[in-house]
């Protein structure tokens, strides 16, 4: 699958941004798709997931609460409702996708093990 990541942008702490991710390729409601980030100068990791059928959804600590994952199978889209920003927030994002995982399993999958990303999209937030 291909996937396309979209909606970032400059917002000041305590916005909102929706992000989405197309996923290209056949069989998409079968895949569990989750978000990542990558930080200036950290490391790519984990944010949310959701489930093939949008049933589970599993958040990293930082985000539990504010972020929330959701999809539309009939538009092959995934979205994140990232509410109550703060500059911490501040990264390019990307999601991924895998084939019958749970959400938190696909959390523990170091992001170097993902042989391919699709275009992030970056998130600014201003202090």
């Amino acid at each position: 699958v291909q996937l396309q990541a979209s909606g970032g942008g400059l917002v000041q702490a305590g916005g909102s941004l929706r992000l989405s991710c197309e996923v290209s390729g056949r069989a998409f409601s079968s895949y569990s798709v989750g978000w990542f980030r990558q930080a200036p100068g950290k490391e790519r990791e984990f944010v949310a997931a959701i489930s093939w059928s949008g049933g589970r959804t599993y958040y990293a600590d930082s985000v539990e609460g504010r972020f929330t994952a959701s999809r539309d199978n009939a538009k092959n889209t995934v979205y994140l409702q990232m509410n109550s920003l703060k500059p911490e927030d501040t990264a390019v994002y990307y999601c991924q996708a895998r084939q019958g995982l749970l959400p938190s399993t696909l959390a523990t999958i170091p992001p170097a093990n993902f042989r391919s990303w699709g275009q992030g999209t970056r998130v600014t937030v201003s202090s």
